[in-house]
């Protein structure tokens, strides 16, 4: 193998200047991915301002009662309107009436409610899907420098974690924002009706209150950042342990792997304290302001009682209002704070988005049918980003049909060339071809349709043996599977099982031996049915028993097929009729019979593998 390991780098290794730019930029974008679900966004919008005329109303029953009751004023002219004449003409009737607007007003409001959470619910969690999907999609397109660079847990992080800001800027924030914007605007106009001094003693506090929210938000948007990336480490660690689980307790690192959480959970944990404690500092500089301007706007309202120049209706009915306006402005204050966290999360989503893929299908790139499976490396070098050359100059051509073995030191560079065959790697030089066309030069899709590799660790998803056979074809009927199975020597086994092909076989598979998984592989290799066959150490992890039977099925698999075999064992290359030997970067061509004196002198160098 000559795959680099991953990088120790943070997760996030891109300069923040190369971040989205503003939040502008991450407005444009957000509402672009939502511009297929406007219209579900519009309801949800439109049921968030049916809360003002509702909330507007809600102060109203208690002024009839208290000035048209408890009072003598009379009844207003709307009422007057439409309701029977005999109820309003004593107080006890205008008291009942008072009593059943209060009841059907939190009636609205509570139905309004429900509605509008319900239809946010809908609207968010088709987005953040919507969103996750993309960004799975766009992942699985990058290539392995990308993955080999920045590790896997980040990006499961920003998938599943960061990806939801989309719901929660457009749902949680931004259209309360704009409900609460047009609340203010209603409830300042109705106290300026009532008493214009009041409606401009009660908007003093506006001021102050975006002056904070400023600043707040200037200081808070790098802290949620780095928070996120601190959480994204705790993750890193989480699924290296559970993922190499048996070495951990093999070499009893459990105490120390604990501790190693730990301390970046620690770190993580620390970091949202202190967005917290600046969140309620926040939310309570914004408190004491408003119950500034509240206390103001009592003061001189009850002095105008006083001075009869204001109702106790009129009073009772703007600190009501008060109380919603201020609720809103609250509200606008801490949207526009706590954002920053959703702004973040948007952020560290777009930058995984905004990863272009190192192998990229070319623009009018054309399509290709079953292939004869001739192969030619032509002037190839390559080198893993920031690391030195792994291959130089390799040139070779291999028929169609031909079986070549691949032999060299580990980390010499065999499972690249593999790599670049099947493009997931494009080379730094030179070009590879299939069937005299460069890999450069053809669609994606139709270039991996033409192998089937069989890997020295099988790749097992947790589902049943049926459906890890039929992935090479989905579409493939039970028969086939079947059929594919025998021909893999796996069906056997497979019928002794409770479930037989319904079994389900754990996490990477790890409920079948090793011997099992493979068998496993090469039915999904005979299933799929590709003129190339790509094998890479098939039996370098089982016994010898097992080794042999794996053989007889590979010597069935290779019939017909172009085949190239990555191993150390003779056993292994002995059905090949071409040797590549990859050493110090360079191939050269042997002939089989010099396999024999090659395994020797490595094997005397410490480098081959025992039987």
């Amino acid at each position: 193998m000559s795959r680099r390991a991953p990088s120790a780098r943070a997760p996030s290794d891109r300069p923040a200047g190369d971040r989205p730019a503003g939040d502008l930029a991450l407005y444009r974008r957000l509402f672009g991915l939502a511009r297929p679900y406007r219209l579900h966004l519009a309801g949800a919008a439109a049921l968030g301002l049916l809360a003002t005329p509702l909330a507007l109303l809600l102060p109203l029953p208690l002024k009839l009662a208290v000035d048209s009751v408890v009072g003598d004023a009379p009844v207003p002219g709307a009422l007057r309107a439409v309701l029977p004449g005999g109820l309003v003409q004593g107080p006890m009737g205008v008291l009942a009436v008072a009593a059943a607007l209060q009841v059907l007003v939190v009636v609205l409001v509570q139905l309004q409610g429900l509605a509008g959470y319900v239809a946010g619910s809908y609207v968010g969690e088709r987005l953040t899907l919507a969103f996750r999907t993309r960004l799975l999609q766009h992942v699985q397109r990058l290539s392995f420098a990308f993955h080999d660079r920045r590790g896997t847990s980040d990006s499961i992080y920003r998938i599943q974690w960061d990806a939801p800001a989309i719901q929660n800027l457009l749902i949680h924030d931004l259209l309360p924002l704009a409900s609460s914007i047009v609340m203010v605007g209603a409830m300042l106009a109705v106290i300026g009706r009532l008493h214009p001094a009041l409606a401009l003693v009660a908007l003093a506090v506006v001021p102050p209150l975006f002056g904070l929210t400023h600043l707040y938000k200037v200081r808070m948007r790098g802290r949620y950042h780095a928070m996120k990336e601190m959480e994204s480490h705790a993750l890193n660690v989480v699924q290296e342990v559970l993922t190499g689980l048996r070495v951990v307790k093999a070499f009893g690192r459990e105490d120390a792997e604990g501790a190693r959480f730990a301390r970046h959970s620690g770190e993580s944990a620390h970091a949202r304290v202190r967005v917290s404690f600046a969140e309620g500092a926040l939310g309570l500089s914004i408190n004491v302001i408003t119950a500034a301007g509240t206390a103001t706007v009592l003061y001189l309202g009850t002095r105008g009682v006083l001075a009869g120049t204001l109702t106790l209706g009129a009073l009772l009915m703007v600190i009501s209002y008060l109380a919603q306006l201020y609720g809103p402005l609250y509200t606008i204050s801490q949207k526009m704070g706590t954002l920053q966290g959703s702004l973040a999360s948007a952020a560290r989503a777009f930058e995984l988005l905004d990863e272009v893929p190192d192998v990229a299908e070319r623009p009018g790139a054309r399509a290709l049918g079953r292939g004869a499976g001739a192969v030619a490396f032509e002037g190839v070098a390559f080198a893993y980003p920031g690391g030195e050359a792994v291959l130089r100059d390799v040139t070779f051509s291999v028929p169609a049909g031909a079986r070549v073995g691949i032999a060299g030191r580990t980390g010499a560079g065999k499972t690249t060339l593999i790599n670049l065959l099947t493009r997931f790697y494009d080379p730094t030089a030179g070009r590879v071809l299939l069937d005299g066309a460069d890999l450069r030069d053809v669609r994606l899709g139709d270039l991996r349709a033409q192998f089937a590799i069989v890997l020295q660790e099988p790749v097992l998803f947790s589902t049943s043996i049926a459906e890890n056979i039929a992935y090479a074809r989905p579409e493939a009927s039970p028969a086939e599977v079947e059929a594919a199975a025998r021909a893999a020597d796996a069906h056997g086994f497979i019928a002794a099982l409770p479930e037989g092909y319904a079994t389900r076989v754990g996490e990477r598979g790890l409920r079948l031996s090793g011997g099992e998984r493979q068998r496993i592989s090469l039915a999904r290799a005979f299933l799929k049915d590709a003129p190339v066959l790509l094998l890479d150490e098939p039996t370098s992890a089982v016994d010898v028993a097992t080794e042999q039977a794996i053989m007889a099925a590979v010597e069935r698999l290779m019939h017909g097929r172009t085949t190239f075999i990555i191993a150390h064992r003779l056993s292994t290359l002995a059905a090949c009729d071409r040797l590549l030997r990859v050493d110090g970067g360079t191939v050269r061509e042997e002939p089989p019979a010099s396999l024999a004196a090659w395994s020797v002198a490595t094997a005397a160098a410490g480098e081959a593998r025992p039987n």
